[in-house]
């Protein structure tokens, strides 16, 4: 779940419940004021890390994942996320309209393959080459392409690296492409699947329609 919604749908929670230990506190039981207030904190603050665990635990068992594979996952999301703010960075900035192609794409499938991760951590296993390897390649290029064609004056040995890099990011974005495949590939098998499993569906209703047809067909 997004960290903000769960927070605000946590305090959400917690606010009217401090209110009301705060009111329990002083008027019926007939605490003094301070006294009221420490209490009704820390029933809220409880409430809170009760709501927190709760939630999180809901969200792994939806998930699948075990606490230590979700810190492990989290861990290196967030590592790729400095990544891929680095890997845009140096994509906006170079100028060179041949290799606009190649930097929309590549902008795009990091971007998707990124974004499916964390709305589904367990993917992670799925874009282990991405994360791991791919995805510095990539950054390393783009970061090596940018500093060389924004330099003023250019000789043909940087020039020919130009054209490597160009090259080397033309062939990234079609291993990107791979791994963006991989990621989803449960998604087309399963989907597959419902499709054969519709067209059987249409074939029996069919067939119980016009039987007699069916027959004569045959």
């Amino acid at each position: 779940m997004n960290p903000i919604l769960s927070f605000l749908i946590r305090s959400f929670v917690a606010i009217p419940i401090s209110l009301i230990t705060w009111l329990l506190c002083y008027f019926p039981f007939g605490q003094t004021f301070w006294s009221s207030i420490a209490i009704a904190i820390f029933g809220g603050v409880l409430t809170h890390l009760i709501l927190s665990f709760i939630m999180n635990t809901s969200y792994l068992k939806k998930h699948q994942l075990s606490r230590k594979e979700y810190r492990y996952i989290k861990k290196n999301l967030a590592e790729a996320k400095q990544k891929i703010r680095r890997l845009n960075k140096s994509i906006f900035k170079i100028r060179d309209i041949s290799s606009v192609k190649y930097r929309i794409d590549i902008h795009r499938i990091t971007k998707k393959i990124y974004k499916m991760t964390m709305k589904e951590p367990k993917r992670f296993y799925k874009a282990e080459e991405f994360y791991f390897s791919h995805l510095d390649s990539v950054v390393e290029l783009t970061e090596k392409y940018n500093f060389l064609s924004a330099q003023p004056k250019q000789n043909i040995e940087m020039g020919q690296s130009l054209i490597e890099t160009r090259r080397t990011l033309n062939e990234l974005t079609k291993v990107l492409e791979e791994d963006l495949y991989h990621v989803i590939s449960n998604d087309i098998d399963t989907l597959n699947f419902e499709i054969d499993v519709a067209k059987h569906s249409i074939k029996q209703k069919k067939d119980s329609k016009f039987p007699e047809e069916n027959r004569w067909l045959k």
